[in-house]
């Protein structure tokens, strides 16, 4: 039973923190575009070499 006691404030000590968090990002603006990301997965980006990149040669195939 005494356990009980301790359990109690650390699950409220849990949610508290689930709560800091959870308003944290909704201010910080993590979740206006949720579509942005999953659609960028599907297109890929065709980059310029960098001019580092050229001398390396250990990317290109025969």
């Amino acid at each position: 039973m005494n356990i009980i006691f301790v359990l109690i404030p650390i699950a409220i000590l849990f949610v508290i923190i689930a709560a800091v968090v959870f308003f944290w990002a909704i201010r910080s603006e993590q979740f206006e575009d949720l579509d942005r990301q999953g659609s960028n997965i599907l297109f890929d980006e065709d980059d310029a070499p960098r001019q580092g990149d050229k001398d390396s040669k250990d990317d290109r195939q025969p």
